[in-house]
């Protein structure tokens, strides 16, 4: 495990992807609670779509891909709102429409293919300290919007109508989260992969809801379990020369199977 700090680009990915594992988790808490959690899943493909954008065009592919990504998770709040499609339909059609531009873009853009592979599976070669800074300045933000509106998001969480009662903001929070989710899904993409994501965001979810008694609990237990897969999984990664993303989410699998017979 020491080898792995004598390596600057280990470091930089071990700090980023430490900064995901404490964000991704709490957005995902209230997410899972809200039965959409497939939501991280349905941006991951709309920002491949606008990283193969971003490489078609020449312009940069993580630049590009979060306003692509803002504008899907705002258009699926608007769906789910307005009763037009149900959640399940709207993240069906923007995961496989999504994906579907991304391989067209990737393909009409000669010699990115390299590239793009590292955004589908992630690739910690490629994380830089500008990455790294701007994946902290978004966790900060995050945190602080979701701790002065814990109480709010909670209640809407798991009744819409009750909060709109209270007085809560409902439909400016669910856009704000929904956008929050796209942000921290696009600058995942380096540390875990588009395809992959949705598996921290939920997996911790699930198995710090097998122990934790109260939904502050789940979230900070989450939050551990997800620095632990992440920690794990790029070391493993590094050992046994194989991708970080994949190292990452089985290691988090590999966490759920054991909390799972251990609470049986």
């Amino acid at each position: 495990m020491p080898e792995l700090f004598n390596y600057d680009f280990m470091v930089r990915a071990l700090l980023a992807g430490l900064l995901v594992a404490v964000t991704v988790p709490v957005m995902g808490s209230f997410l899972v609670a809200r039965r959409y959690s497939l939501i991280a899943d349905s941006l991951a493909h709309v920002s491949l779509a606008g990283v193969g954008a971003g490489l078609l065009l020449g312009a940069a592919p993580v630049a590009l891909a979060i306003p692509v990504t803002a504008l899907g998770a705002v258009l699926l709040e608007w769906l789910r709102q307005t009763r037009r499609l149900s959640g399940e339909v709207g993240l069906a059609i923007l995961m496989s429409g999504g994906l579907a531009l991304a391989v067209v873009f990737a393909n009409l853009a000669k010699g990115a293919n390299t590239d793009f592979s590292g955004y589908l599976f992630g690739s910690i070669t490629t994380t830089t300290t500008a990455d790294v800074v701007t994946l902290a300045v978004a966790t900060v933000v995050v945190g602080t919007i979701i701790t002065i509106n814990y109480r709010a998001l909670l209640h809407i969480a798991y009744d819409e109508d009750s909060a709109r009662i209270a007085g809560y903001r409902v439909t400016f929070l669910n856009y704000l989260l929904a956008a929050m989710t796209a942000v921290m899904v696009v600058l995942s993409l380096r540390i875990v992969g588009g395809l992959l994501i949705s598996a921290l965001l939920v997996i911790p979810v699930v198995i710090a809801s097998q122990w934790a008694g109260s939904f502050l609990r789940t979230i900070m237990l989450a939050v551990a379990t997800a620095m632990l897969a992440v920690t794990g999984g790029l070391a493993l990664a590094f050992y046994a020369g194989i991708a970080a993303g994949g190292a990452i989410v089985l290691t988090a699998i590999a966490m759920l199977i054991v909390a799972m017979i251990w609470k049986k």
